[in-house]
């Protein structure tokens, strides 16, 4: 997984701070743990979370078209078609 954006401004900002300092050791740490924070919470791309989310949307509109169908057959054996 390739690591959040968030982590990226934050590593910027540290930088911006520790420039020339020896807190560069610290922003490392912190990168660190923060990185290891993020992958143990098993987060997922945006891209990945659309391509999920479209493929939920067209499971759901195929399900309105199945339970349409299956009323439309209900109401017709209903009436005396079989």
């Amino acid at each position: 997984m390739t690591t959040p954006r968030i982590l990226d401004e934050i590593g910027a900002k540290l930088s911006e701070l520790a420039a020339g300092n020896p807190a560069r050791d610290i922003e490392k740490n912190v990168r660190a743990v923060l990185t290891g924070a993020f992958a143990k919470l098993d987060l997922v791309t945006r891209e990945e979370f659309e391509v999920q989310r479209e493929v939920l949307a067209q499971t759901r509109k195929r399900l309105e078209e199945l339970e349409a169908r299956v009323a439309a057959l209900e109401a017709e054996r209903a009436g005396g078609g079989v």
